[in-house]
């Protein structure tokens, strides 16, 4: 059977829906033991600021928005350097054995631990070490990801203004939302309804009225914007905003999904290029260990943990919501990944040569040669992996019935995707982080005195990791913070699983830790070998270049390396 994009989509549509009912049912019935009996922590703690019960397809939206961010997106867009195999196997391997399982034990463990974070839970199960080596790993992580996912947003605001002032009016549509939602309380239905025409209009009004800034000016409105967004209660911007944006993804992978069904266009990328090409930092890239570094949260993501473990399972209403949130969500991630690599798998040798005969750029571009030409292509022609992508997914929709669809407006939305998910991802990291520090800080609290209350004020608490962020992304090193970024985050991944697998064991008392443990393993040893080639390989030609931000990134890897050691060694020792 030719691979195609029709083939590949009802592929991975098919696992997706299958292993959702059979393999994660299991996994609440027999693992979790899920039961609604249990009062969650929204209502045992309800506070009206983070505590708060939402509804299950709020609660998704919003859990889904802060996942999603620009991960899907942009890894599979660069993992297609490989040939379009690799990259999808990684999604389709990484996504059910690791992630969604990742993802579903974090939130539930964090549920049965008043909504602490998963931190709060290696504290506990594993070790004190294991915890304040955990905080302070997760903190640099939350760095790292304000710094990458504000130079994706500040420097697609700044080639595209329509992008930055749809993502203004958007936003205020999301807080008119939230006043519907909890200040009128008007139905749901009605509410979301009213938020779709308003989020319609913003879309329609980006276009018409640009704002044109400079990526400097978009740094420090990011900065002001995210210490805001963190400090103030979670159903005025946040939890109504990442619903509202849900239904943009909705509809987009709606379009996305149909569009590759009917396309029955033959794969344009090889299937394999080449194990180890051209990539990142200018180096040979291999396949393994460095694919964890491209391809983030479609596969798998530690920073999923911390939203689940964070804010939403402070906000999640009944304990069996949690499949459809937790691992529903990350299977939805994967498939949003599986139509970004069939719509650059199907269209983007096509993209790329018609871009090339408008720029005049000398180009021959064929499956025998895309190792070495893919990269260095899309980078002369500034098709960096956002607008890859866009271009990509508007050629495919325009290819099949849906074409009465302006390929405009489908560009849009495609661009929308990318900046509106990478926001809410910016906001709801500086908002854990905010809670990450007040954590990290509470075992010296009478040593730190009145500093302490200074310190963990909302306010000042979410000013300290935007300021660190903001710093590293005002150099516009995408090509490190990205990777950086990614093993951070997937070191995360593998100590939350061993986590979730210790909550398995030791709380729940079943046999079945061994679905965690096992990939566990797996992602720890993995990441580790990729951390320290991409230290070894990659860091020092950046640090040549930009010693300020490179020695920056340098270090906090180097820390985080040795504390991820720390960390294997107290979890084989409680094991014992």
């Amino acid at each position: 059977m030719e691979a195609s994009t029709t083939v590949i989509i009802i592929i991975g549509f098919l696992i997706y829906m299958g292993l959702y009912w059979t393999y994660g049912k299991k996994i609440e019935r027999d693992v979790v033991k899920a039961d609604d009996n249990n009062a969650p922590p929204s209502q045992r703690l309800y506070d009206g600021v983070d505590y708060v019960p939402a509804h299950k397809a709020v609660l998704f939206g919003h859990h889904f928005s802060s996942i999603a961010g620009a991960g899907p997106l942009v890894g599979p867009a660069m993992a297609m350097v490989w040939g379009w195999l690799p990259g999808l196997l990684w999604v389709w391997f990484g996504n059910v054995l690791i992630g969604s399982i990742h993802d579903y034990l974090a939130l539930m463990a964090s549920v049965r631990y008043d909504a602490k974070s998963v931190q709060f839970v290696a504290t506990d199960l594993i070790s004190k070490r294991t915890g304040r080596s955990f905080y302070w790993i997760v903190f640099f992580l939350l760095i790292l990801v304000v710094a990458a996912f504000a130079n994706v947003i500040g420097s697609m605001f700044a080639r595209t203004p329509s992008i930055g002032s749809a993502s203004i009016f958007m936003t205020v549509a999301a807080v008119i939302l939230g006043i519907l939602i909890y200040r009128v309380k008007m139905n749901l239905t009605a509410a979301t309804l009213i938020g779709i025409v308003l989020m319609a209009i913003a879309i329609w009004m980006g276009p018409e009225f640009p704002i044109p800034m400079s990526y400097e000016v978009w740094m420090v409105i990011l900065f002001v914007y995210i210490i805001i967004a963190a400090s103030i209660p979670v159903n005025v911007l946040l939890q109504p905003r990442d619903y509202l944006n849900s239904f943009l993804l909705y509809f987009g992978i709606a379009i996305g999904f149909l569009a590759a069904m009917v396309t029955f266009k033959g794969m344009e990328a090889p299937a394999i290029s080449a194990f180890s090409p051209v990539l990142l930092g200018g180096q040979p890239t291999p396949f393994w260990p460095a694919i964890p570094l491209v391809i983030a949260c479609g596969s798998l993501s530690g920073f999923h943990s911390l939203v689940a473990s964070g804010t939403t399972s402070k906000q999640l209403s009944k304990e069996t919501d949690a499949l459809f949130v937790g691992y529903g969500g990350m299977f939805t991630e994967g498939f949003l990944s599986t139509v970004i690599i069939v719509a650059i798998g199907g269209f983007g040798m096509t993209v790329i040569k018609a871009q090339a005969a408008a720029a005049n750029y000398n180009l021959t571009l064929e499956a025998a040669n895309w190792a070495t030409t893919y990269a260095k292509a899309t980078g002369a022609l500034k098709l960096a992996p956002p607008s890859m992508i866009v271009e990509a997914f508007g050629v495919m929709v325009a290819s099949t019935f849906l074409s009465f669809i302006p390929t405009s407006i489908v560009k849009v939305i495609a661009g929308l995707w990318i900046s509106a998910f990478a926001l809410t991802t910016l906001d709801t990291t500086n908002r854990l982080a905010r809670y990450c520090l007040v954590e990290m800080l509470g075992p010296v609290q009478s040593s730190l005195g009145a500093a302490y209350n200074v310190i963990t004020n909302r306010w000042v608490a979410s000013i300290i990791p935007a300021a660190l962020g903001i710093y590293l992304a005002w150099s516009g090193q995408f090509n490190i913070l990205w990777p950086s970024f990614s093993a951070a985050n997937q070191l995360i991944a593998s100590i939350a699983l061993m986590t979730g697998a210790a909550f398995v064991a030791k709380k729940m008392q079943s046999k079945f830790s061994v679905v965690a443990v096992v990939p566990a393993w797996f992602l720890w040893f993995t990441v580790t070998c990729a951390i320290v080639w991409f230290m070894w390989v990659v860091m020092p030609g950046t640090i040549a270049k930009t010693p300020g931000t490179g020695w920056t990134v340098q270090v906090i890897m180097a820390i985080m390396l040795v504390l991820n050691i720390l960390f294997i060694v107290d979890f084989v020792k409680a094991k014992k």
